[in-house]
């Protein structure tokens, strides 16, 4: 079936991978599918799927909020320093020792980012092949399904979107902003195909 995809599709399901690699997804769900169409769709469908609201953008803030990403940690100040000095611990002092042994800026680097270093991997970073969903794999058999029904001979991004809008899931129909918002983007994606052919 992969070999029918386009160059457009394959890439997109290639990145969905990616993108939920970057959100530390333990496997690709229906909405990372979307965000693959999103990176590497066409620009016509790129550009109705703006219209309605929908991308990359936005969905990867989504998809981050909906994770309930930490809070970046605000630096200690004078009251952490006074209730620190009550229980014997000088900051200034150990932030000289850190800024003596690490270097002067070693209190204002980033964090790195997991990825594998010499005594392994960083936090929570998932690695190596991301397992495909049954609900993700059930769209690109339902875009192979749109592309039969259509009588096209390849399977393009847009039929991989008729996939996620025919079988969403809970988070994609949040994301698409409900069922009648769904509903009045399949014929648009499939005018978009027919212009295409």
């Amino acid at each position: 079936m992969f070999e029918r995809f386009t160059k457009s599709a394959r890439s997109a399901i290639v990145m969905a991978q990616e993108d939920a690699r970057e959100l530390r997804a333990p496997n690709i769900e229906i909405e990372h599918v979307l965000l693959g169409l999103l990176s590497q769709g066409e620009d016509e469908l790129k550009a109705l799927l703006a219209e309605a609201g929908v991308t990359h953008e936005s969905v990867m803030s989504a998809l981050a909020a909906q994770q309930g990403e930490p809070p970046a940690s605000e630096p200690l100040g004078a009251e952490d320093a006074e209730a620190l000095r009550s229980i014997g611990i000088d900051l200034d002092a150990v932030r000289e020792s850190l800024e003596a042994t690490f270097g002067a800026d070693a209190l204002d680097r980033p964090i790195p980012d997991g990825r594998r270093g010499p005594f392994g991997w960083g936090r929570g970073v998932t690695v190596g092949h991301i397992p495909f969903t049954r609900d993700s794999k059930k769209v690109l058999e339902l875009a192979l399904r749109e592309a039969v029904a259509r009588k096209d001979k390849t399977i393009e991004s847009g039929h991989v979107l008729l996939g996620i809008l025919r079988a969403p899931n809970q988070t994609t129909v949040g994301l698409f902003g409900g069922p009648g918002h769904i509903n009045d983007l399949r014929p648009k994606v499939h005018a978009l195909l027919d212009h295409a052919a």
